[in-house]
């Protein structure tokens, strides 16, 4: 079946940044860089890296690993982690004094709090500083330091089945949040077990989910300084998606799907609405089983559609004698032929002025590029919110249960933040 590219109108778009998990495999592997050990000023040092993909993570990471030996005479040993369970793994590694020489992941400033982290100053040439873009040093800074650098970013979108909304009657995207939920009636009523909206809000990445819909509200997790979780904006978001799970508009037990789970279900033909990315896109052409459009999404304050981004760190972690060899992974990441490579072999958009240069060709990006150098992420540059994003995804999809109360769910993510985790 022919599928159809992303039709988004770039002015129409007010963008805002988070990758809070911007993948999301499963299980776990573990290479050996090789050599160097024997050599004179040689370095053994780890990476702990979440698997965004099954076909290309370990693929690239392997590569690199043996790259980085021949370049540098120094050993990188590789450990892959899915992203379910990758939060809890390096906290466990880091509460035990086992803290890798780099770690992936999206959150840092809570390590950095605790001067466990290399400043971009120690570990990143001036070339290398110079060439991020300034959304993501803007993210990465946590009390005037750079330590969050970034290894891949994605914005997010609405995409939509059109053979399902033909076969419902839509003539086309959503552009309210009561268009969104008319639409999604029309498409559960076709039977055959659609759903009309796949809402993914388990512990994957529902702190993702959510801000797509919160930011499309008025809403935001924090209002400078303070924190707005329980907003009533947010509570108003988080109470429609509870109604649209109550009016059987979504697929069961939302509270336990995961995005992968969500992007599944829309692969299969079976969902008529979801939010998603560059890679989904890309894995719809590749399989050629449904045809999509892609759409800002609706917004219900009648402001400017805004979309969701993300970006994840490859953090650095301070020990004894590592310094030298941290520096090289770097010099070595950040050369365009690698990391623009690992970007474009996972799907998704780049992180540096050079990157935007290398992806500007591509017509399929556009949309996504034309967003990024102006987005706003989530507020990874606050300690609190490593626990916050952890709390959010245990405790909010239980909101929208049938006994659940979003009121109830916020205030207790807002008491949580404003205890200090």
């Amino acid at each position: 079946m022919k599928t159809t590219k992303a039709t988004l109108v770039a002015g129409s778009i007010a963008t805002v940044l988070a990758l809070s998990a911007c993948g999301g495999g499963t299980g776990a592997s573990q290479s050996d860089g090789g050599g160097g050990d024997g050599e004179s000023g040689s370095q053994t040092i780890k990476l702990v890296a979440a698997e965004y993909s099954k076909d290309n993570t370990k693929a690239f990471w392997d590569s690199f690993a043996k790259t980085y030996n021949e370049e540098t005479g120094h050993t990188l040993e590789v450990q892959i982690v899915s992203w379910e369970n990758i939060d809890q793994q390096s906290s466990t590694m880091i509460q035990n004094n086992q803290a890798p020489d780099i770690l992936n992941l999206n959150t840092y400033a809570s390590y950095a709090k605790d001067d466990l982290l290399y400043g971009a100053d120690e570990v990143l040439s001036e070339d290398v500083k110079a060439d991020i873009l300034d959304t993501f040093v803007d993210s990465g800074t946590y009390d005037g330091t750079f330590y969050g650098f970034p290894d891949l970013a994605s914005v997010r979108a609405l995409f939509y089945n059109t053979d399902l909304f033909e076969q419902a009657g839509i003539d086309g995207p959503p552009g309210t949040w009561d268009e969104l939920a008319q639409d999604a009636q029309q498409i559960s009523d076709l039977g055959e077990n659609n759903a009309g909206y796949a809402l993914p809000l388990g512990p994957e990445e529902s702190q993702g989910e959510f801000s797509m819909w919160l930011y499309n509200n008025g809403g935001t997790w924090k209002d400078g300084d303070t924190w707005a979780i329980n907003s009533a904006a947010n509570v108003e978001a988080l109470s429609f998606l509870k109604q649209l799970n109550q009016d059987g508009v979504t697929q069961n037990n939302p509270a336990r799907t995961n995005r992968a789970d969500a992007f599944d279900l829309f692969r299969s033909g079976k969902a008529g609405m979801v939010i998603g990315f560059s890679p989904l896109a890309d894995s719809l052409d590749e399989e050629g089983n449904v045809n999509y459009e892609v759409a800002s999404f609706p917004t219900n304050d009648g402001s400017e559609s805004k979309t969701f981004g993300v970006t994840d760190y490859l953090m650095a972690f301070k020990k004894d004698g590592n310094q030298e060899a941290v520096k090289a992974f770097y010099d070595l990441y950040y050369q365009p032929d690698q990391v623009n490579t690992f970007i474009k072999k996972e799907g998704f958009l780049p992180v540096t002025e050079s990157g935007l240069e290398e992806f500007s060709d591509d017509e399929d990006l556009k949309v996504y590029l034309d967003t990024l150098p102006n987005a706003r992420l989530t507020p990874t540059d606050d300690p609190t919110w490593d626990r916050i994003k952890l709390a959010v995804q245990q405790n909010l999809g239980a909101a929208v249960d049938e006994d659940g109360d979003p009121q109830q769910v916020l205030d207790q993510l807002q008491q949580t933040a404003e205890s200090g985790g």
